[in-house]
Protein backbone atom coordinates (compact mmCIF):
# COMPACT_ATOMS: atom_id res chain seq x y z
CA UNK A 1 0.00 0.00 0.00
CA UNK A 2 1.29 3.42 -1.10
CA UNK A 3 1.44 6.09 1.47
CA UNK A 4 -0.74 9.08 0.66
CA UNK A 5 1.44 11.36 1.97
CA UNK A 6 5.49 12.61 2.15
CA UNK A 7 7.33 12.69 5.07
CA UNK A 8 7.67 16.63 3.93
CA UNK A 9 4.16 17.22 4.10
CA UNK A 10 3.62 15.59 7.71
CA UNK A 11 6.54 17.19 9.34
CA UNK A 12 4.92 20.78 7.83
CA UNK A 13 1.79 19.87 9.30
CA UNK A 14 3.08 18.50 12.56
CA UNK A 15 5.15 22.03 12.54
CA UNK A 16 2.18 23.77 12.15
CA UNK A 17 0.24 21.84 14.95
CA UNK A 18 2.64 22.30 17.12
CA UNK A 19 3.63 26.09 16.89
CA UNK A 20 -0.08 26.59 18.23
CA UNK A 21 -2.71 24.70 16.44
CA UNK A 22 -2.68 21.85 19.37
CA UNK A 23 -3.58 24.79 21.90
CA UNK A 24 -6.68 25.05 20.49
CA UNK A 25 -8.38 21.77 19.61
CA UNK A 26 -10.89 23.41 17.26
CA UNK A 27 -8.38 25.29 15.54
CA UNK A 28 -5.99 21.96 14.95
CA UNK A 29 -8.98 20.08 13.69
CA UNK A 30 -10.05 23.07 11.08
CA UNK A 31 -5.91 22.67 10.06
CA UNK A 32 -6.11 19.21 9.37
CA UNK A 33 -9.48 19.59 7.25
CA UNK A 34 -7.19 22.19 5.10
CA UNK A 35 -4.69 20.09 5.35
CA UNK A 36 -6.52 16.82 3.76
CA UNK A 37 -9.16 19.46 1.42
CA UNK A 38 -5.92 20.66 -0.14
CA UNK A 39 -5.24 16.82 -1.34
CA UNK A 40 -8.19 16.06 -2.75
CA UNK A 41 -9.66 14.37 0.79
CA UNK A 42 -12.90 15.27 2.77
CA UNK A 43 -13.12 14.67 6.72
CA UNK A 44 -15.90 15.26 8.76
CA UNK A 45 -15.00 17.95 12.01
CA UNK A 46 -15.62 15.56 14.27
CA UNK A 47 -13.64 12.57 13.34
CA UNK A 48 -11.50 15.59 13.23
CA UNK A 49 -11.19 16.65 16.74
CA UNK A 50 -11.01 13.04 17.46
CA UNK A 51 -8.18 12.52 15.52
CA UNK A 52 -6.31 15.76 16.99
CA UNK A 53 -7.21 14.73 20.55
CA UNK A 54 -5.29 11.40 20.08
CA UNK A 55 -2.38 12.88 18.04
CA UNK A 56 -1.87 15.28 21.27
CA UNK A 57 -2.02 12.38 23.59
CA UNK A 58 0.99 11.37 21.37
CA UNK A 59 2.76 14.02 21.47
CA UNK A 60 2.39 14.98 18.25
CA UNK A 61 4.57 11.84 16.93
CA UNK A 62 4.90 11.40 12.97
CA UNK A 63 3.82 7.98 12.84
CA UNK A 64 0.46 8.51 15.28
CA UNK A 65 -0.14 12.11 12.64
CA UNK A 66 -0.12 9.79 9.82
CA UNK A 67 -2.18 6.92 11.19
CA UNK A 68 -4.56 9.44 12.22
CA UNK A 69 -4.53 11.16 8.55
CA UNK A 70 -4.30 7.68 6.34
CA UNK A 71 -8.05 6.82 8.62
CA UNK A 72 -9.68 10.20 8.19
CA UNK A 73 -8.22 10.49 4.39
CA UNK A 74 -12.15 10.13 2.22
CA UNK A 75 -11.89 10.20 -1.38
CA UNK A 76 -14.23 13.53 -2.49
Amino acid sequence: MRERFSVTELAALRNDLLQGGLADSREAAELVQIFLMGRGYGVSPQAARDAVSRVEMSGCALPVLEKELEGLALVQ
